[in-house]
């Protein structure tokens, strides 16, 4: 291994049990010499979080769900780890001594705290808890500035941007290119959509992800989401972020320069690769990851987004051109718009439906504190539930 000058970083990893974490944890079990586990933490599943810190062995172990704390705590205090349960302990263990980096794993609004902490405490952060920018992109990037943190993407579209950006800080972007797999009804229309199943939609056609994000995908609201973190990750304007739809998710997405030249970043959709070169940087590690070939992909295609029939993304550019509070109402009635998919509650186009709903009543800030930060999720998911 060449990176002699790596030092090993210290890795608290919050939702270790969902798709990012489990996927975190194969390429930290790969280079010992290059990350070590400090802290484990789940919401619930006990039992694969129990298996996880068994094998990594971390200094601490967070159950966020108190009523979980016994089992965990009985069984791994023999091999004297230390356990916390619930919201609160997590906002403290990020703030750890022992701690150099906080990977955010962990799924929606609920990541949005105990990233705060971990930058007032000067970690770094890497971040695939997209809903952290979205809701809060100008009061976290203002706060990582003032403590000199660093913010690295783990989505692998900002991730693309990060690595096509590298050694150009003194180029300005003339525009960022995200791509998007158009996700499994890619070309239907509303009347197709008006009588898909979960099961449909929870079957992405390249990546495999948790629930929540899968059928963000499905209605085009994951893009969506990534939009307005892309404003926040690169300090672009709206008009200076383009969705375009690429289904064989090769590349990864693409920057424009104001010379008109532009670079993609390419490779298999492989998530193991974004959060490595996230967790390194600015190191890239030797992995055994599948390698492209570019005969078995004769031909990759690109096509303009449907806005008509996947409202989300078209939301998610109002929402980021009003500002403010917008993008956290957005992203509040989405999280209970999809759960409610997901419990059979409501049908598939109506999780646009609830989104808009809740974007004409919930009440808007223009110049939005941590506390209306706050009242809007909770006003929002309000709003959501209500009949």
């Amino acid at each position: 291994m060449s990176n002699t000058n790596f030092q090993k970083r210290r890795i608290a990893l919050l939702g270790s049990t969902g798709s990012i974490g489990t996927q975190a944890l194969e390429v930290m079990a790969a280079h010992p010499d290059f990350f070590e586990v400090e802290v484990l933490s789940a919401q619930n599943n006990a039992k694969l979080l129990i298996a996880q810190a068994a094998q990594f062995r971390p200094n601490v172990v967070v159950i966020g769900n108190e009523d979980l704390y016994e089992q965990v705590f009985a069984a791994l205090n023999p091999l004297h780890i230390k356990v916390y349960a619930g919201a609160e302990s997590l906002l403290s263990v990020v703030q750890m001594d022992t701690v150099d980096v906080v990977l955010t794993a962990m799924v929606g609004y609920a990541g949005l705290l105990p990233t705060i902490r971990a930058i007032e405490a000067g970690k770094h952060i890497a971040l695939a808890n997209k809903e952290t920018l979205v809701v809060a992109g100008e009061l976290i990037t203002k706060l990582a500035d003032d403590k000199g943190v660093n913010i690295f993407p783990v989505d692998s579209e900002h991730s693309a941007i990060f690595q096509c950006l590298v050694g150009e800080h003194h180029n300005p972007i003339e525009k960022i290119i995200l791509t998007a797999s158009g996700g499994p009804f890619r070309g239907k229309d509303r009347d197709f959509l008006r009588h898909v199943t979960k099961a449909q939609a929870l079957k992405h056609p390249n990546w495999s992800m948790g629930a929540k994000i899968t059928i963000d995908s499905a209605t085009l609201m994951n893009k969506g989401l990534e939009v307005i973190e892309a404003k926040w990750l690169f300090d672009l304007r709206p008009d200076q972020i383009e969705v375009v739809v690429h289904p064989q998710s090769i590349i990864h997405s693409i920057v424009q320069f104001e010379d008109s030249s532009m670079k993609a970043q390419m490779g298999l959709p492989d998530m193991r690769v974004p959060i490595q070169f996230a967790l390194s940087f600015p190191h890239r590690l030797a992995a055994d990851f599948p390698r492209f070939d570019f005969t078995k992909y004769p031909s990759l295609t690109f096509e303009q987004p449907d806005l008509k029939t996947f409202r989300n993304l078209g939301f998610a550019f109002t929402a980021l051109e009003k500002g403010g509070n917008m993008p956290c109402i957005v992203n509040a009635a989405n999280e209970v718009a999809v759960a409610a998919f997901l419990n059979d509650e409501i049908k598939f186009l109506e999780i646009s439906d609830l989104i808009e709903k809740c974007m004409d009543k919930a009440t808007f800030v223009a110049k939005p504190t941590l506390d209306d930060y706050v009242q809007t999720d909770a006003e929002t998911r309000r709003i959501a539930q209500s009949k």
